[in-house]
């Protein structure tokens, strides 16, 4: 065999680089344009981040800015234009919600600790402006002038007039003060008071920006009509990171996201701040004899319900999905339309329809079994009922992935079976169900995930009822439920705890379902 010899025109040709295909015309305009609307969006996110303090958002911002320029303001990096934008979605809706989690499962955060330490001393500061016992006490008129703006006019027990109308006090005209024929004031220059009603019209906020600065302190509303000297109880110290109070000096130092002074009054000054404080959300899960024991009957109870619900649903679906797969039965079609009727029906009002059917004292059920069962009150009975409903829910889904895994088996191994002197039941068992699992097995272990968070069922049905005496947790509660329930349950909300038990029930589900994979493999090596 003779090998070909190529001609020198000819090696030119093969080895010439093939040439780039040129951009439609306007494309290179258009990506300029979005990225710059992109960098003005950018630019706006990292001003957000600075005045919020939220260093490592800008560090986040100008980083993934500067990726994005790069990859796509040059011709260069063909892979990562198409790479980056799934890239980016993935990290920002699946990959940052994990991440965040972990972080506030290591923190406080819940009511009282909702904000950041700057924003805390804030708020104690202001808070903290009272009326001293001795403090100069004002007759407060609210003027309007004819631009819409509102100033104080203020009268003090000796009947001086003051003004408020630049944000500090300063005498006013009494020959510009008019009055009406009840002596009231009715207007100051070219201003007029508010009524009664007019003033109480205006929100809290516009009445806080009347008002007025003083050497000692700030004069402000205390009712419609009157205004008092206030003065600041509270004082930060930003050197020695501690509150004071000015009164007498005690100082409050930061305690877990919170000044705290036990030996004073208050002990402990609202709102605190987010901080983090190690494992100790974990620690009290599993120390705190209120959280633990319902923590561990939850956990027994949501195992069994995820892998009852699994079974009986695919033990049903399978049963039904080989009854109908019978080509000699009349009607499959219309009997496989009625089945998959409850999967096609919305959840939320069938899980409503049942929770009226079976009430105790006017059901439906009680009236045709002439039984007074207490389905949702009873704990059993609870939890037979949470499965009953759940099967009725989920088996069209098993029947209709069964259905195509019987579709996809060939006959010739099955009848090959009945050849080699195979039972009905022994092909079934050596042949049909393990092609079938092999097809479903993933669908199982999503399925069992699915159960093992379905927050729908249990709260539409029983509410997680009937309740235990003395536990937070219910019956029928499983993880998720109870989750809800630690987090906006106990007098508050407590978000760190309840994402450290978001965490450990992420980790139980990963595990199962690793070890759900592997088996999965093994099936597969089977076939």
């Amino acid at each position: 065999m003779t090998n070909a010899v190529l001609e020198p025109a000819e090696q030119g040709r093969q080895t010439a680089p093939t040439a780039a295909p040129p951009r439609p015309p306007g494309i290179g305009l258009l990506v300029i344009g979005l990225l710059v609307v992109f960098n003005g969006l950018a630019l706006w996110g990292v001003l957000r981040a600075v005045d919020q303090k939220s260093w490592v958002g800008v560090g986040v911002i100008a980083v993934g800015t500067a990726l994005i320029d790069v990859v796509y303001a040059t011709r260069r990096f063909i892979p990562a234009k198409y790479l980056l934008p799934g890239s980016i979605f993935l990290v920002l809706f699946a990959v940052f919600p994990v991440i965040y989690t972990v972080y506030l499962s290591f923190t406080n955060y819940g009511t009282g600790h909702l904000i950041s330490q700057s924003q805390a001393v804030e708020q104690i500061e202001a808070n903290s402006l009272q009326a001293s016992a001795d403090a100069t006490r004002y007759r407060a008129d609210i003027m309007e002038t004819s631009d819409g703006e509102h100033f104080l006019l203020l009268t003090d027990p000796e009947g001086l007039f003051f003004t408020g109308e630049s944000g500090t006090l300063e005498p006013a005209d009494p020959d510009q003060v008019q009055t009406g024929d009840s002596g009231a004031v009715s207007g100051y220059g070219d201003a007029t008071a508010l009524t009664v009603v007019e003033k109480s019209e205006l929100s809290d906020e516009e009445k806080g920006e009347l008002a007025v600065t003083t050497d000692t302190g700030l004069i402000q509303l205390t009712s419609l009509t009157e205004a008092a000297e206030l003065e600041q109880r509270f004082q930060y110290d930003s050197d020695r990171n501690v509150m004071v109070d000015a009164t007498n000096g005690v100082e409050y130092q930061p305690v877990e996201g919170t000044f705290t002074n036990p030996d004073a009054d208050p002990a402990t000054l609202d709102p605190g701040w987010t901080v983090g404080i190690g494992f100790e959300n974990y620690k009290e899960l599993f120390t705190d004899p209120t959280l633990r024991e319902p923590f561990i009957s939850v956990f027994v109870w949501t195992m069994a319900f995820s892998t009852l619900t699994v079974a009986t649903q695919f033990a049903l679906g399978m049963l039904l999905a080989m009854v109908f797969a019978n080509e000699r039965m009349k009607g499959r079609r219309t009997y496989r339309v009625l089945l998959i009727l409850p999967y096609a029906l919305p959840t939320f009002m069938t899980i409503l329809v049942w929770q009226g059917m079976m009430n105790t004292d006017f059901g439906i059920l009680n009236e045709i079994l002439h039984t007074d069962i207490n389905w949702l009150g009873d704990p059993w009975w609870a939890r037979f009922s949470v499965l009953l409903v759940n099967l009725w829910l989920g088996f069209p889904y098993f029947f209709l992935v069964c259905t195509g895994a019987l579709q996809s088996i060939p006959p010739d191994l099955r009848e090959a079976a009945f050849v080699d002197g195979a039972t009905g039941l022994k092909a079934f068992r050596k042949v049909t169900f393990p092609l079938i699992l092999i097809a479903v097995a993933p669908v199982l272990i999503s399925s069992f995930a699915f159960n093992f968070n379905n927050y729908n069922i249990i709260t539409l049905l029983t509410g997680g009822g009937p309740p235990k005496p003395g536990q937070i947790a219910g019956h029928t509660d499983i993880l998720l439920t109870y989750t809800t329930k630690v987090a906006f349950g106990r007098g508050g909300s407590n978000y760190g705890l309840a994402t450290a038990i978001s965490v450990i029930i992420f980790i139980i589900v990963a595990i199962i379902s690793s070890i759900g994979f592997r088996y999965t493999r093994a099936y597969e090596e089977v076939r």
